[in-house]
């Protein structure tokens, strides 16, 4: 994503075999391999396992990645976090949401299926 985007994620991890593809109607959560460290412009983001660090560029960002796990899809949370004004401004967190996710910033929920026996 350019730096010029909004809310954008600038640094990528390279690509995996099977590329995570972002569904923003499905439940994401922030990666546990991810810390967060505040900073004036939103924060960094580093990635314990490839030791990359990621740019989140407004603190309104750093809120949605949060948030994620606290509402049923990304496409709920950035209306309840976000409030986009118009469809514009949804699709720019969209995409950031994506570029994070193939950052390995943020993560699919997976809920395990346990068998009783």
């Amino acid at each position: 994503m350019p730096s010029g985007s909004a809310d954008a994620a600038t640094q990528k991890r390279p690509q995996a075999d099977h590329p995570l593809a972002f569904d923003s109607s499905a439940k994401w959560e922030r990666s546990a391999k991810i810390g967060l460290r505040p900073e004036p412009f939103g924060a960094l983001a580093y990635h314990f396992d490839t030791r990359r660090l990621v740019f989140l560029k407004s603190a309104v960002l750093v809120q949605l990645v949060d948030g994620l796990v606290d509402h049923d899809s990304a496409d709920a949370a950035i209306e309840a976090i976000v409030e986009p004004t118009d469809d514009r401004s949804r699709q720019a967190h969209v995409k950031a949401l994506a570029s994070l996710a193939e950052a390995g910033v943020i993560e699919p929920v997976t809920t395990a299926i346990s068998s009783v026996g």
